[in-house]
């Protein structure tokens, strides 16, 4: 159920994927990638590299490794983490590149091959996936339980990127990417030891709070109270008030109104539908009541959001 409410929440932040650059290096090799607005993604095909960063000391990169900047720090990858890198900005990429497209990196030594991809992604939205994730989250598909199935979507993305244009390689590379952003948030849900904040992502990790956001997302509409949503999910009262307090950092109620505010924004943006139909349907019987609550959480009333985001659409 937990993993239903991620693609909902990625989904409503509008995650999009894009392959920047494939890396065909021989050592000995250096580059700094400056930070960016979204997320950044390296996945090691052959060989291998040090990713560094101003937050963390380096750490070493195998065939197989993923790793995911949620907040597009600035990077270094290089055969050597001592050696001088050279900036990647687009003179460095169109002096590089090569005709089937890759980025190409010569030297006398061993070859690394690398798969570099961004994530983009609404930063309006009040539940935002990749922020609440670790400044560097790095999973081995050598791992047991989810290395398996890992590799075998990395291994699809290597040939999709090796594959002709007029295939539609392009258009499954992003598919592929958007599937391993979800395979590798999982695996972080699997293996992350509790010390992370209170919030939603770190609520799927507990059963009873995955099965209530699991619930609030189904039926986001519904006239829920606390008493209604105990029952369903078979708890009292106090237990599903502590324990999802506990692990999303705010009551049920709470967070369900403010999710149902961010399905009423994405409705706005992507629907003709009214003011008044959008109201009804995520839970509000009084459409001065609904934008009302939507211009405290958004900052200006629906009528006005919709004609602004249409406007920067």
């Amino acid at each position: 159920m937990g993993m239903d409410v991620l693609g909902d929440v990625l989904a409503m932040a509008r995650v999009d994927a894009s392959l920047m650059a494939t890396f065909d290096a021989r050592a000995p090799w250096a580059i700094e990638l400056p930070a960016r607005r979204g997320a950044s993604f390296h996945a090691v095909i052959a060989g291998t590299c040090w990713l560094t960063t101003d937050s963390a000391p380096p750490r070493h990169l195998a065939p197989g490794d993923l790793v995911l900047l949620p907040a597009g720090a600035r990077h270094q990858l290089a055969t050597d983490p001592a050696l001088p890198t050279r900036r990647f900005d687009e003179d460095l990429k169109r002096s590089l590149i090569s005709p089937d497209g890759e980025l190409v990196l010569d030297g006398p030594g061993a070859r690394t091959r690398i798969l570099c991809a961004g994530y983009s992604y609404q930063t309006d939205i009040a539940h935002p996936v990749l922020s609440l994730l670790p400044p560097v989250l790095h999973v081995a598909t050598a791992q047991p339980e989810s290395g398996p199935w890992l590799r075998s979507v990395l291994d699809l993305l290597a040939h999709e990127t090796r594959s002709g244009a007029a295939t539609g390689s392009a258009t499954a590379a992003v598919r592929l990417l958007d599937l391993l952003l979800i395979h590798v948030v999982r695996t972080w849900l699997d293996t992350d030891d509790g010390t992370t904040s209170a919030s939603w992502l770190r609520g799927l990790r507990d059963p009873l709070t995955a099965h209530v956001l699991a619930v609030l997302h189904e039926r986001p509409g519904h006239d829920w109270t606390l008493d209604t949503l105990a029952a369903t999910v078979n708890v009292s009262r106090a237990t599903l008030a502590r324990r999802f307090t506990r692990q999303v950092g705010e009551p049920p109620l709470t967070y369900l109104t403010r999710w149902r505010l961010n399905l009423a924004a994405r409705k706005l943006r992507d629907t003709a539908l009214p003011v008044a139909a959008i109201a009804h349907q995520v839970g509000y019987t009084s459409e001065f009541a609904f934008s009302r609550a939507f211009t405290r959480a958004h900052g200006r009333p629906p009528g006005r959001y919709r004609r602004l985001t249409a406007t920067n659409g």
